[in-house]
């Protein structure tokens, strides 16, 4: 097999591409470099620079070198910016991933490893999110990742593509200090930037229904969330047309952000410091963990590292990155 990895320059499609060149697979990495660095693609896997609106460089990539499958992870993923820019969300997710579909089409490439988020399932109110609990959206980023599952869906169905959309709950961590994230949108970075302002993490409602008043939420480490593709993407081998599955990739367990600033503030050795409570951010639902048994069952995988790894791993990138 032979991969084409979208968006393989940038946080975790970086280490996807590493996971899959790891086991054993051929890579092709296809970013137009918007967030992406060139800094992040191994010596020796191909950098195709090109959008993922232009179908015929996507062809040409494909037949270039030539590729049997594709893991799709370009996309935009803000959920704010999307409430601001729907259209553009709209665009580069859902057209982006139609106008990739049709490139596969027309070349005969007939698997697709798709990056989603638990960002379809909205606000759900069960003690653990399986991928049959209802998708009920609360943001264009979240709508365009379920019309991305819905278009693969389809495809699957007309032209016999083999398919696994990944689900994905809250990443973080690194594989190594390189490869980590450059954004400030997720908790563990948020706190970083907070304590080297010198200001108190914030944390955002303490009167969640949870047994700390925060919201709880599951993470995953981005070492787990590329070792999911490669697992995926075996699967998809010897699948049968039409196959299309989807799977939350989670660890199953939940935390509170206060656990999680606690634990933050002890690796980085600012246990001096008190974080601030602020009001509510609008649409932070209480809890959100997934269930991982369908990974298990579907796929043979598991997460294998825990908050501390994440942790630690990020706070090494930070480090790194910032000086």
């Amino acid at each position: 097999m032979s991969w084409l990895v979208t968006g393989g320059a940038g946080y975790i499609g970086a280490h996807v591409v590493r996971a899959l060149a790891d086991g054993g697979e051929r890579v092709v990495v296809y970013d137009d470099l918007s967030t992406g660095s060139t800094d992040r693609v191994p010596d020796g896997v191909p950098l195709v620079v090109g959008s993922v609106l232009d179908r015929a460089a996507l062809e040409d990539a494909i037949r270039d070198h030539a590729v049997t499958g594709v893991v799709h992870i370009a996309a935009k993923k803000q959920v704010g910016e999307s409430v601001e820019l729907p259209l553009y969300y709209y665009r580069e997710n859902v057209t982006g991933l139609a106008t990739l579909l049709e490139a596969m089409t027309a070349t005969s490439v007939g698997r697709l490893v798709f990056s989603s988020s638990a960002a379809v399932y909205g606000m759900p109110d069960v003690e653990l999110v399986t991928e049959d609990t209802p998708c009920l959206p609360m943001s264009p980023y979240g709508e365009s990742k379920l019309i991305g599952e819905w278009l693969i869906n389809a495809a699957a169905r007309a032209h016999g593509i083999r398919a696994a959309s990944l689900r994905y709950f809250n990443v973080a961590g690194a594989a190594a200090p390189e490869l980590a994230d450059s954004g400030v949108f997720n908790l563990i970075p948020m706190v970083f930037e907070r304590l080297e302002a010198g200001d108190a993490p914030r944390v955002f409602g303490d009167d969640y229904a949870t047994p700390d008043g925060t919201c709880v939420r599951d993470y995953i480490h981005v070492k787990d969330i590329a070792s999911a593709h490669l697992a995926a993407a075996r699967r998809l081998t010897d699948a049968p047309e039409g196959t299309s599955l989807v799977v939350n990739i989670g660890r199953g367990e939940g935390s509170s952000v206060q656990e999680m600033v606690e634990r933050i503030l002890k690796v980085t050795g600012r246990q001096d410091v008190a974080p601030q409570v602020t009001e509510r951010r609008p649409g932070d639902p209480a809890r959100v963990v997934a269930s991982a048994d369908r990974a298990h069952e579907e796929l043979g995988w598991s997460a294998g590292h825990d908050l501390d790894d994440m942790i630690e791993s990020a706070w090494q990138g930070w480090r790194h990155r910032h000086g």
